[in-house]
């Protein structure tokens, strides 16, 4: 069961690349300091996912002056989100981290590692925001082909400035 608002958001440090630097993320280093915008997508290359990663790119500005980290989610590996930035949705300016190995670790964390039909082994499509406090102020799950709108991310932030 996917975790919902008021839950402690659960650790986790993924590998992840910014562009096509490697890095990675730790949910803890922003403790404190920002609110994180976790955005879970199922896949590297396909249609939904190559509109939902690139709006966090263009409203990182505006997310930004909101106190706001974003990192991307899936369980592809960091070679495929290099690929995909060279050859689909241009450079992400925030971390796209891989859960690939241990396969889904965090999505199963957060509640949202597929298990059956269809396509079992993905994310689902699913954004929480986590406060400075580490606690989840937003979560919604998405079906598999719906675009979640950053306008929902914005006025959360908002109330939390």
């Amino acid at each position: 069961m996917p975790l919902k608002i008021g839950d402690t958001a659960p650790e986790f440090e993924l590998p992840a690349v910014v562009g096509e630097d490697r890095t990675k993320f730790r949910l803890s280093e922003h403790q404190g300091k920002k609110n994180v915008i976790l955005a879970f997508y199922p896949l590297d290359w396909t249609s939904t996912c190559t509109m939902h990663v690139p709006t966090y790119q263009t409203a990182l500005e505006q997310l930004s002056k909101l106190d706001a980290q974003v990192a991307a989610i899936s369980v592809d590996t960091l070679a495929s989100h290099v690929a995909w930035q060279q050859k689909s949705i241009g450079k992400m300016d925030f971390p796209i981290c891989s859960d690939a190995y241990p396969h889904g670790e965090v999505a199963q964390k957060y509640g949202l590692l597929r298990t059956g039909d269809p396509i079992p082994g993905i994310n689902d499509r699913a954004v929480f925001v986590v406060d400075k406090q580490g606690k989840i102020a937003f979560a919604n799950v998405y079906e598999l082909n719906d675009l979640p709108d950053v306008d929902d991310v914005i006025e959360v932030l908002e109330t939390l400035k």
